[in-house]
């Protein structure tokens, strides 16, 4: 039960809370208490703790008065408010409902103006900053129903699941103002780490609502039949989902390998004692997706993130793609309008697969000798010969007098290999210590999309999915607290700052405030 109540200027501004916390020390006292075990007492004690801290807020706030202007209360216009009434406000916090009484100033045509918002930086809706970042901090892991359910269970209020994924949204509006705002630190950061920047990027489905498929997608939807009513079948998920590009940039230091010591990381004969060496971790890494923004703006988006960390082009720089014609074009006409020249690399572990389906088709499956052959083919392409182990497979599926269906995995690892030639030079990058493997954005994927956006039967709405990817990703990067700092400041400029013509005019202090006591020079 929520106890309110106002006091007067000469009673105890601390009452009420004084009264509260006396019946808890009442209740542990008792004999009922005395019978309860500890997990009842920690239950009981949460409970009545949260009211406790409720009143302690409610007291504090009553204390502070309604916060009148010390100065003239001008807008961002310039009009003069003249006018004063005292208003009151609910704020929903992680300790409850409190009250905010302020004076609100006003002006014929002109909005109301609260000194004491600005002064407490109150956002404009029911919920404080610490109930969203609560909010934030549970919607990253679950779905926004048990995200309501957990701030419900782990503070002092409830939110309702259709706020919680508004308080999302509304959580993640700075994003890309808070990374264009940390261009220095950014740069001062990478320019102390490996001489190796990277950028990779890939896609991932996911199943939306209909209004949030793309025009395309949606034309395919609608057309679709249904065998059930209450789930997709197999095959009709195909025109459900749309693409959220993911993009990553790092640095890192060179890593000097050769064709043999990659055969060996992907297929360890287990000798003991052997030591692999330290490769060096990614450093200054972001990474980031959006399910709203096209493919090309998040390519773009990738290179100008690059810039800032190297915006002289000091380091080495390094594209890392799957193959993904589409991606690898974006890539090249991006690189050349900004005036950059990467080492683009297609992925060995995409060539790999094609490898292995090419030995099932030519060895057998699951045989000894289909992995000894991998070893050997994959031992040459890292030594730069794509092309000859292309027409190696090819000759050999001739001889064999393999049909069309037979030979087709064949044919399409030698047309991979070769369509890609020019961005499989192993032999090279392996040399200069470059990173060939896609490990960073595919653990992006999984995590920022896989893990949380792939939940059983979830249908995204557009702007909750960009929301929950944009804080996921600040999460991921390691950015999230000091993102969460720039938003609430953010919040203070929109909601407050902006609506003055200059700062807001400080407010009064209640009459009987415990100050520390002066010294007094004698």
């Amino acid at each position: 039960m929520q106890i309110q109540t106002r006091k007067t200027a000469d009673e105890n501004p601390f009452s009420t809370s004084e009264h509260v916390f006396d019946g808890l020390k009442g209740r542990l006292a008792s004999a009922e208490a005395l019978q309860m075990t500890h997990g009842e007492l920690e239950r009981m004690l949460q409970q009545e703790g949260w009211e406790l801290l409720r009143c302690l807020l409610q007291d504090h706030l009553d204390l502070r008065g309604p916060g009148r202007a010390r100065g003239e209360v001008v807008g961002a216009t310039g009009i003069v408010r003249t006018q004063v009434r005292q208003r009151q406000r609910h704020l929903k916090t992680v300790f409850g409902k409190v009250e905010v009484g302020r004076l609100g100033y006003s002006a014929r045509d002109a909005e109301t103006l609260f000194p004491r918002d600005a002064e407490l930086n109150l956002p404009h809706g029911l919920y404080s900053h610490e109930v969203r970042r609560r909010v934030v901090a549970e919607v990253i892991k679950t779905s926004f129903d048990q995200a309501a359910e957990a701030v419900g269970t782990n503070t002092g209020t409830t939110v309702p699941k259709r706020q919680v994924e508004e308080l999302a949204v509304e959580a993640a509006q700075d994003f890309e103002a808070f990374y264009q705002a940390q261009q220095a630190e950014t740069e001062e950061q990478a320019s102390k780490t490996g001489a190796l920047l990277v950028t990779t990027t890939d896609a991932k489905g996911i199943v939306m609502r209909m209004d949030g498929l793309r025009d395309a997608t949606k034309r395919a939807a609608q057309q679709r039949a249904h065998k059930l009513t209450k789930r997709l079948s197999r095959g009709e998920k195909r025109n459900g989902k749309r693409m959220a590009q993911v993009a990553s940039v790092y640095t890192v230091a060179p890593f000097v390998r050769t064709a043999e010591d990659i055969v060996k990381d992907l297929h360890p004969d287990g000798r003991p004692g052997e030591k692999a060496p330290v490769r060096p971790r990614p450093q200054s890494k972001r990474v980031w997706a959006s399910v709203v923004r096209d493919p090309e703006e998040v390519i773009a988006a990738m290179f100008e993130h690059a810039h800032r960390c190297d915006p002289t082009v000091a380091k080495t720089w390094v594209s890392l793609v799957d193959g993904n014609m589409s991606q690898l074009r974006t890539i090249k006409q991006t690189a050349r309008r900004t005036g950059v020249n990467p080492t683009i690399i297609i992925d060995i572990i995409h060539v790999l697969e094609y490898l292995w389906k090419a030995a099932f088709a030519l060895v057998g499956e699951g045989s000894i000798a289909a992995e000894r052959w991998v070893k050997q083919r994959l031992l040459q392409i890292l030594r730069g010969r794509s092309s000859t182990v292309a027409s190696g497979m090819r000759r050999s599926a001739t001889l064999r007098e393999m049909t069309g269906s037979e030979r087709a995995a064949v044919d399409d690892c030698a047309n991979y290999l070769l369509k890609y030639r020019n961005y499989l030079r192993y032999d090279r990058y392996l040399a200069a210590g470059m990173p060939i493997a896609t490990g960073v954005i595919e653990g992006a994927c999984r995590h920022l999309i896989k893990d949380r956006m792939d939940i059983t039967g979830a249908r995204w709405g557009l702007d909750g999915a960009e929301a929950v990817l944009k804080l996921r990703s600040l999460r991921s990067s390691g950015d999230l607290d000091r993102y969460w700092h720039f938003h609430e400041q953010a919040d203070l400029r929109r909601n407050h700052l902006e609506r003055y013509s200059r700062n807001p005019p400080t407010t009064e202090l209640p009459l009987k405030v415990n100050r520390r006591p002066k010294l007094t020079v004698v």
